[in-house]
């Protein structure tokens, strides 16, 4: 009956996906052959099939996935690679509230719409340990991975057993290990429609009877799924290969140790990034302008041809000639839409991954003790044409050096029948060095021209208005020269954190009785951190500092950016308990309730462009003799940021139905977060980090599987979730508000509160980035044997979603539609010889989705256009995938 109230629950979701999908755009999703297939084969009966056990290790000992008391979704490595899943990126579609995407410089994670935001100051929410060791930085997240046994996501604070910071939930990835028989495999996947090649290799094998090693390597390349008509070429164009050795001995029998050394190189060239949207700008009417003026002209508009002259005045006794203007970049520009096309002067992302891990298990009268010594590091290249257009404006250089030592020490007594016991104590040490800058080439007309114009457009209209502070316009005089005085600035920025971790936790499992349990316990965590930014304009040419004067005034008005040398210490500690009541209803049944509190340390924000202190005005008192002490604009950045702490409370039913034929999971959360860490844009260039007051998530998680026959698995998982800010008071305004505070926008209201000028939006009642209402999958596993050699297996997965906001500022005029997207696998494989050749197919309704989207920088702040960038998913691949399994 429930299977049924499921389907009958999917048609009609779907109804409403599609009826909402089809208002935004001519195409729809038609699944209801599918789902006609679903209630056919659901209404007949059960037979004796039963589901194979799925053992976990999300509370350090190896439980079956009914028994844990947290809301986790296991997928096993068979899935992984059946379905092609080799980034957290693709597995996120099969883990309901879970949410990953790239942006143009850095990476979210989000569980149950709490994240991180976009800052290499910040570690993630949502804690990833690979083999135990915490990878908790943003660009880990990218690296590919290969050869699993399993991931396992755990939804909700996890500070206990897995602390380092994983405030919003965890992602572990667990290596498959030697075995006690020989197995090797290779694996060649092949897709057309991109140029997609990966190529698997592995072999594992007992060397002696107590010595085993696993050596795997994977070689993946893309061509790309968007089209550059900037550089006639595809994109993103991706080289991978990743290499693992895992080794394996058994000292006795008690003891045993392994160790894994892995690197991996992941370059890409090009981005998945277009301009999706660009509206004429509401900027004024120039006095006295002859030619095409900005008003009423889409920034692409103006990047592709301008020919603006502006008449010349006197101002103040003093003859100021004409300003004359001419912009002519790639019309490619003109591509301001979504639809796969891009308009860009190219950019690249070189990774490099190391990690080694040693791990020695002991066992004393059935207690076990566990050593993980890890060293970890990475370091990355980027160069990103961020204006994100075709245009030659700016670009931004961007690299990270990241080492990290881990050691654990755990201890896990043995199963009793009072008390059982888990303690551990972890140190962790790491240092980041993050440099980036912008720059603006000489050869590139573009900033300077438009910054000419906008600097004798200012005085002119200031002069009109009797305003005498701004007859200086972007900081010049005289007026006109702006533009000039920026051409070939190098900014550059050096960012550095160290920081020092020690931790220790404990956690008992007291069973009152046979079918009752309490675990309680908690964390200890002292920190200490280090931080430093300094920010300065330079001459790309040269190299050598530019002086201060104009340069600052014009900086600091056009890209909110100021010279500033910071430096900060800060320790921290944190005690972070938990509660759990678990009771077995029955055989087949278990209930739990969960009560923890979570934090998530403070830092150094690595990405504003400003000093946080108001009072280091940039003052220009020598260049506008009209107003020598009224030329002074205040900017106010960020620098250092506050903990992030989390109260929440999980109950739960996990549930094993007719005679194992079905499971059938549910839990229900409620977190409340205090001083929640945002990283803001600042509209121009720049991010500020905060803490945005209060917010709260809510929401219920199902998920289960059912074997309807010996041939046929079906699984699903679905979420809701409703999440809601209770305080934040400065919010990123969307750029229609932002232009109704600077009076000339018609259709939206005004900002709620300025700072320093800057306005600012309250989001208290509003939801969160990626925060859909209604999010999950419906898959199906059939199989069938073809004589006595040959089995087909073939497998259809419905990932869908309601409707989500991809922008930082909830821009509503961005909005993703809710959909449908329908993966598959039709496979056969020799049973005898390991052969195995399938079509694996992706996104195979061809829905075109973003990840993420924001603001075109420069464009609104500067010109008065509203324009949005957006990482767009892939669209329809189906691969060839030939292996070939020996044992």
């Amino acid at each position: 009956m429930y299977i049924l109230g499921l389907a009958s629950f999917f048609k009609n979701y779907s109804t409403v996906i599609n009826a909402s999908h089809c208002a935004g755009r001519s195409r729809s999703i038609n699944t209801s052959v599918s789902l006609l297939l679903l209630s056919a084969l659901v209404s007949s009966p059960i037979n004796a099939a039963q589901l194979e056990e799925v053992v976990v290790t999300a509370t350090m000992r190896s439980e079956s996935l009914q028994d844990v008391p947290v809301s986790v979704n296991a997928v096993g490595g068979e899935k992984l690679f059946e379905a092609g899943i080799d980034r957290i990126e693709d597995l996120a579609a099969y883990v309901p509230n879970l949410t990953m995407s790239e942006t143009a410089i850095g990476t979210n994670i989000y569980i149950r719409g709490i994240g991180s935001g976009i800052n290499q100051g910040f570690e993630q929410s949502v804690g990833m340990y690979f083999d135990g060791v915490s990878y908790g930085r943003a660009q880990l997240s990218r690296s590919p991975f290969m050869d699993l046994a399993r991931v396992e996501v755990l939804r909700g604070p996890q500070n206990i057993l897995q602390g380092k910071n994983s405030i919003a939930g965890s992602l572990n990835l667990i290596s498959a290990k030697p075995g006690q028989e020989f197995e090797a495999l290779v694996s060649v996947v092949h897709e057309p429609s991109h140029g997609e090649e990966v190529y698997d290799f592995m072999v594992s094998t007992p060397v002696s009877d107590t010595f085993g090693l696993r050596a795997s390597a994977r070689v993946k390349r893309l061509d790309g799924y968007m089209e550059n008509l900037t550089l006639n070429r595809n994109e993103p164009n991706r080289d991978e290969m990743t290499l693992r050795l895992v080794l394996d001995w058994t000292l006795g029998d008690n003891t045993s140790v392994m160790f894994k050394t892995e690197q991996s190189i992941f370059d890409g060239t090009g981005r998945q990034i277009e301009i999706v949207n660009d509206r004429p700008s509401v900027r004024p009417v120039t006095p006295g302008a002859q030619g095409d003026d900005f008003n009423g002209r889409t920034y692409a508009e103006m990047l592709d041809e301008t020919n603006l002259v502006i008449g010349g005045v006197v101002i103040g006794g003093q003859p100021v000639g004409a300003v004359v203007i001419q912009i002519d970049e790639d019309s490619s520009v003109l591509n301001n839409y979504q639809d796969l096309k891009r308009s860009n002067n190219g950019d690249f992302s070189n990774n490099k991954v190391g990690a080694h891990i040693l791990k020695i298990q002991s066992r004393v009268n059935d207690h076990e003790f566990t050593s993980i010594s890890a060293f970890l590091n990475y370091e990355f290249t980027e160069t990103c044409d961020c204006d994100f257009t075709g245009g030659n404006l700016f670009k931004l250089d961007l690299a990270e050096d990241y080492e990290q030592y881990s050691q654990e020490f755990r201890w896990i007594s043995p199963p009793a029948e009072n008390f059982e016991f888990i303690g551990g104590l972890y140190l962790h040490k790491s240092s980041l060095t993050f440099k980036d800058g912008f720059y603006i080439d000489r050869s590139w007309t573009a900033i300077p021209e438009l910054l000419n114009a906008l600097d004798y457009s200012d005085a002119l209209a200031a002069l009109q208005a009797g305003n005498l502070e701004g007859l200086g316009g972007r900081g010049s005089f005289p007026p006109g020269d702006a533009g000039d005085i920026v051409a070939g600035l190098h900014a550059k920025r050096d960012f550095t954190t160290e920081a020092f971790l020690a931790s220790t936790f404990l956690q008992t499992t007291w069973h009152i009785a046979d079918t009752l349990r309490l675990t309680f316990g908690g964390r200890y965590s002292y920190e200490e951190k280090e931080g430093g930014r300094y920010f300065d304009f330079f001459d790309l040419d040269t190299g050598q500092r530019r002086p201060e004067g104009e340069l600052d005034v014009i900086t600091s008005r056009t890209f909110l950016s100021e010279r500033h040398d910071l430096s900060g210490e800060r320790t921290e500690d944190f005690f972070s308990p938990i509660l759990t009541v678990q009771w077995e209803a029955t055989d087949e049944s278990m209930v739990y309730a969960t009560l923890t509190r979570g934090f998530k340390s403070g830092g150094y924000d690595a990405r504003s462009n400003s000093s946080p202190s108001p009072d280091d005005a940039i003052k220009d008192h020598d260049n506008n003799p009209l107003t020598p002490d009224l030329n002074t604009r205040n900017i106010v950045g960020s620098f250092e940021f506050d903990r992030e702490v989390a109260n929440s409370f999980e109950m739960g039913a996990k549930n094993t139905l007719f005679d194992g034929v079905m499971e059938l999971n549910v839990a229900f959360f409620y977190t409340e977060y205090t001083d929640l860490q945002v990283s803001v844009f600042d509209g121009t260039l720049g991010f500020n980090v905060g803490n945005a007051g209060e917010a709260r998530t809510m929401g219920i998680e199902l998920d289960g599987r059912a074997a309807l026959s010996e041939n046929l698995l079906v699984s699903f998982s679905m979420a809701w979730l409703d999440f809601e800010f209770t305080d934040y008071e400065n919010g990123q305004c969307y750029q229609d508000r932002v232009n109704a505070g600077r009076g000339y926008s018609n259709n939206a209201p005004l900002p709620d509160s300025y700072v320093d000028g800057v306005p600012f939006c309250d989001f208290k009642g509003k939801t969160n980035q990626y925060a859909a209402d209604i999010s999950g999958n419906l898959g199906f596993v059939y199989s069938l044997e073809l004589g006595r050699s040959w089995e087909m297996r073939s497998g259809l997965d419905f990932v869908f979603t309601s409707a989500y906001n991809p922008t930082p500022n909830l821009d509503p005029s961005m909005e993703q539609d809710g959909y449908v997207k329908v993966n598959g696998r039709l496979g056969f494989a020799h049973i005898d010889r390991g052969w195995d050749i399938a079509l694996v197919a992706k996104n195979l309704t061809d829905e075109r989705t973003i990840g993420y989207a924001s603001d075109t920088p420069l464009a609104n702040s500067n010109l008065g256009t509203v324009g949005h960038y957006a990482f767009a998913d892939r669209s329809r691949s189906v691969g060839l995938q030939i292996s070939k399994r020996w044992r």
